[in-house]
């Protein structure tokens, strides 16, 4: 039998209490998430709008659930039908975990976006999509809250404007708390993960 004195027994004790920190820090490192962190930020809290089927909703609502919130209009060209269509593909990756993510788009052009438009155009890409809509000052406020940018573009007739507005879609995580902003452009299997990382609460 093989014996050790102190100062070996010293050094086994240092090497295994090294290998020990090292993996508990592995551990505790924070996830690495595509989307930007907002966790920190004291803004975006909650809403209180109508959704398309003319129910009152706020974040609570959807408690228990990650939720993923983007500001748009219905007859955007470009950024709203791809950040849709990104969404959607992003819930076909999710597999059964799609059942606990809500997707909402929050009209910000309530004078063409009627309930029953947004009724029609949500579903189209994902049954579970949901439309939410208000008054003009009451979405003014609420894209003011989440620090949207958006404003009117004059078409060749009073009512073919566009709106010019801003592309990212927030994440919340179950607990209803702001946790990322989803570029537009990003890769739907990084917006799955994303979402899959926040519904297993890290």
């Amino acid at each position: 039998m093989k014996i050790f004195d102190s100062t070996s027994l010293m050094k086994l004790f240092s090497a295994l209490a090294f290998c020990l920190v090292t993996l508990l820090a592995g551990c505790s490192q924070p996830t690495s998430f595509s989307g930007t962190d907002l966790s920190m930020v004291d803004w975006g809290k909650d809403f209180k709008l109508t959704d398309h089927n003319g129910q009152a909703r706020s974040l609570a609502d959807f408690r228990g659930k990650a939720v993923v919130m983007f500001f748009g209009y219905t007859q955007c060209p470009d950024v709203c039908p791809t950040t849709l269509s990104t969404m959607r593909e992003a819930m076909t990756l999710l597999g059964p975990d799609a059942s606990r993510v809500q997707v909402l788009f929050v009209t910000v052009d309530p004078a063409r976006d009627t309930q029953q438009l947004l009724a029609q155009y949500l579903p189209a890409f994902h049954p579970s999509f949901v439309g939410l809509y208000a008054d003009e000052k009451i979405i003014a406020a609420t894209a003011k809250d989440f620090k949207v940018f958006y404003a009117r573009q004059p078409g060749k007739t009073p009512d073919s404007y566009s709106v010019d507005h801003s592309t990212g879609s927030y994440a919340f995580d179950p607990n209803g708390k702001l946790r990322l902003l989803l570029r537009h452009g990003e890769t739907p299997a990084n917006v799955a993960a994303d979402l899959k990382a926040m519904l297993a609460g890290k």
